[in-house]
């Protein structure tokens, strides 16, 4: 293993390997998994923290005496194993009460509830040294378009987010928050469902300086969209606070498959972003690689550790290649030749503005100026075709 990988922040999710494996079709075929031996488990695989929703750890309406309790073996459990706890986030979408959203509830009182809820797993996050609060609005939205004032419903996530993101400041915490888009499922149609979304509504935030993404591979597979692309726009606009990583085939239900057991070349592609960077330089990812995966539910006990280390195997692998393709003489040939590293060249020169350009352009060879570019070729296959190449280990 290199000396790149055995760095690399593996985390997980307690809801993940504690997963029971029930659908909406069926029980679950897994006994329930207690938080402290996932730490445990975790560790021995290399991970090096673990993450949880508030109702991962402690059950809700878990009694004031025996919540200590539990925060305190799992706090035992952590210094035992030095396993971390770089992020946390709350469970606003199991109970009953939040069927029709939390921050966005049509129910005044129950927005309330779950700010104290969001507040509360705020506190014990910063307890235990996380640095990165994920909120996920699985049940912000609707299934019919006039079941909401979506004007104002914006206008309370905001209120809802500024609350919070103003808490994390006011107590000193040094805590950011990182919104969670998804399409849809549970909801018809869940609000921020893109990270384009989530960026929109971020730069409308008061405190929207300690307010980032936390893309998911298969939540921006289910619309459509190309995953690496999307973290690549948050990571330029300085967002990318935090990362799910797992796999899906395109747009259909939330499979929650081992990181690259979907869309392996796009699987490779994340990885060479977040590992490398941009081409030309610039922002770099520095978060874990946190992994939010469910065991499939045809795994026993053992199948679940098994996948497990299947995603930081899948992860090591896939940085492995990365680095070679970036490394590779004909891939850095084939780069100058697509004309890759020339997009960092600004569009005006130093001086010009769009007016001067106007001014100076011959436009009686505009047209021949437009035959003459028209018949460039980029390469872009070939370019692709050693990236492949690299993947399959041929190179």
């Amino acid at each position: 293993m290199s000396d790149t990988a055995d760095q690399t922040r593996f985390t997980f999710g307690l809801w993940t390997v504690g997963w029971p494996a029930a659908d909406p079709f069926g029980e679950a075929t897994r006994p329930a998994l207690d938080p402290i031996e996932a730490v445990h488990k975790l560790a021995e695989l290399g991970a090096h923290g673990i993450t949880f929703h508030d109702d991962d750890l402690v059950p809700f309406g878990t009694p004031a005496a025996e919540r200590d309790q539990i925060v305190s073996r799992f706090r035992d459990a952590l210094s035992e194993t030095g396993m971390s706890v770089p992020m946390v986030t709350t469970n606003t979408f199991s109970h009953p009460v939040f069927k029709d959203g939390a921050l966005t509830s049509n129910d005044r009182d129950v927005r309330r509830l779950a700010l104290v809820k969001v507040l509360r797993q705020v506190d014990l996050g910063a307890e235990l040294g996380a640095e990165t609060f994920v909120m996920w609005g699985g049940r912000e939205g609707a299934e019919y378009d006039g079941s909401k004032d979506f004007g104002a419903a914006h206008e309370r996530y905001k209120e809802g987010l500024d609350a919070v993101a103003g808490y994390i400041k006011e107590q000193g915490y040094g805590m950011r928050i990182a919104l969670e888009p998804k399409p849809n499922e549970p909801r018809g149609d869940i609000l921020l469902p893109t990270v384009g979304h989530a960026l929109a509504l971020i730069a409308t935030l008061e405190h929207g300086d300690i307010v980032g993404v936390n893309p998911e591979v298969g939540h921006e597979q289910m619309a459509g969209l190309n995953f690496t692309a999307g973290i690549a726009q948050a990571l330029w606009a300085g967002k990318l606070f935090h990362i799910d990583l797992n796999g899906q085939h395109g747009p259909k239900y939330d499979q929650d498959l081992v990181f690259g057991h979907g869309d392996l070349l796009s699987a490779f592609f994340t990885v060479d972003l977040l590992d490398n960077g941009f081409p030309g330089g610039g922002e770099r990812y520095q978060g874990p690689r946190h992994f939010d995966y469910k065991p499939s539910r045809t795994e026993d006990v053992e199948g679940v550790w098994a996948s497990a280390a299947a995603n930081m195997s899948t992860y090591r692998l896939l940085a492995e290649r990365a680095r070679a393709f970036r490394a590779d003489p004909e891939v850095q040939e084939a780069m100058a030749a697509s004309g890759i590293l020339d997009l960092g060249t600004p569009t005006l020169e130093e001086g010009e503005t769009p007016a001067s350009v106007l001014a100076d352009y011959d436009f009686a060879n505009l047209e021949a100026d437009a035959d003459r570019l028209g018949e460039r070729g980029y390469g872009f296959v070939h370019l692709n075709q050693l990236a492949v190449e690299h993947v399959l280990g041929a190179r």
